[in-house]
């Protein structure tokens, strides 16, 4: 059917007008290199046509039509067996149930019953109808299912002119979702599992226009609690100056200056589990702060500075016994000697050092490339992958 060493992505889409979002995330995924076959229910062909996803997967897209012609072989089986993830987007109410109680009078469900891969379910629908109780408690008995992965839905504008809850997640939440499923074949190796996590660059303030700063974009932050968030943790994320919105699912803590990460880093720390420092702080900042901007005439020829707080080895001197604190160090040339001091000598359980000078890894790449080193010595070499790859490679070292 397709060549088999390739990720497979079956999309079974729903009938609501989330469903033209599902355009661009079968688009993403086929460039990214990703096997996708699409199914429509009948009430998606009332938003959308089967031609728009064959043309964007380059594939046929089956509908119910399909399912009862002649074949080789059932179409439901073969494309159950076919897919290593199953992506439900957008899930109606009608859908949902039909999971919950194991129904399939259609293409999709009889589809979804034919197969053993993990299976994301990202809702849409009304506020009033997300709200029902009969809906809340289908969505809650379908995820004590281990293969059923449940996105969030979002609170907005919705089609009906409603704003609450029930927006179907963003297409490059539901992209990252999927890729992390490919990844871990659906484990949820962090349930119940408290994981802190800092992201971004800190900014230390002259004057309220005037900071020293760094290119930190909080990518791999970013992509660490998206992972963690993923295989079942509870994730609390203090990220620094940064363009990117809070994941839906992870507690989103945004902050400036070192010392406000210094402040939430502390607060949250006592309760987590695995607690990994990604942020790149700021090492010095103005010794003076002016409340009104200077005047360029009236700028230092020479600025005064003076150090900041060392967050993580405050972090490792109240570190418990069960908690495990990971470190990162982004260096140019000699990457290991300066990460095994700086390891050592901050009592951290293991650190990540990344080359910030070589092409596709450091600031604001997509990709990275690292050492994983513990706190015995062992190395881990990870190669050049996306972060969101590099983020389960740390957490399988982790855990």
């Amino acid at each position: 059917m397709s060549n088999p060493n390739l990720k497979r992505v079956l999309i079974g889409v729903g009938g609501g007008i989330a469903a033209y979002k599902i355009c661009e995330v079968v688009s993403t995924l086929f460039k990214s290199g990703i096997e996708v076959r699409t199914i429509l229910t009948n009430s998606a062909q009332h938003f959308i046509t089967p031609l728009t996803f064959s043309t964007l997967s380059r594939h046929p897209a089956y509908t119910d039509e399909n399912f009862w012609q002649p074949t080789n072989r059932p179409l439901h089986i073969e494309l159950g067996e076919w897919a290593d993830t199953i992506l439900i987007a957008p899930l109606t109410a009608n859908t949902l149930a039909k999971l919950a109680y194991g129904m399939a009078d259609n293409l999709l469900l009889n589809t979804v019953l034919a197969s053993t891969c993990p299976i994301l379910l990202a809702p849409a629908m009304n506020t009033d109808m997300w709200e029902q109780e009969t809906v809340r408690q289908n969505w809650q008995n379908i995820l004590t299912f281990s293969r059923f992965h449940g996105m969030e839905t979002a609170s907005g504008l919705l089609a009906c002119d409603r704003v609450g809850a029930g927006r179907m997640a963003e297409p490059q939440e539901i992209i990252t979702y999927v890729q992390s499923l490919l990844e871990t074949k659906g484990k949820q190796d962090f349930t119940g599992k408290r994981v802190l996590i800092s992201a971004g660059g800190t900014r230390e303030y002259l004057d309220p226009v005037r900071f020293i700063g760094n290119p930190a974009t909080g990518k791999m932050g970013l992509s660490l609690a998206q992972a963690a968030l993923h295989r079942g943790a509870d994730v609390t994320l203090v990220c620094g100056a940064v363009s990117w919105d809070i994941p839906l699912g992870v507690r989103g803590v945004k902050v400036e200056t070192s010392e406000e990460m210094r402040s939430q880093m502390l607060q949250y720390c006592s309760n987590a589990d695995v607690i990994i420092m990604s942020a790149a702080v700021a090492d010095v900042k103005p010794r003076e702060y002016s409340l009104e901007k200077l005047a360029k005439k009236s700028l230092p020829e020479a600025l005064p500075l003076e150090r900041v707080g060392d967050i993580i080895a405050e972090l490792a001197n109240c570190k418990q016994q069960h908690q495990k604190l990971i470190g990162f160090a982004a260096q140019t040339g000699d990457i290991v000697t300066p990460a095994k001091e700086k390891l050592q000598r901050k009592n951290l359980d293991a650190i990540v050092a990344n080359p910030i000078d070589q092409i596709g890894s450091g600031f604001g790449s997509d990709t990275n490339k690292a050492i994983y080193i513990d706190r015995e010595g062992k190395e881990v070499e990870i190669p050049i992958c996306s972060k969101l790859e590099m983020a389960h490679r740390i957490l399988d070292l982790v855990n």
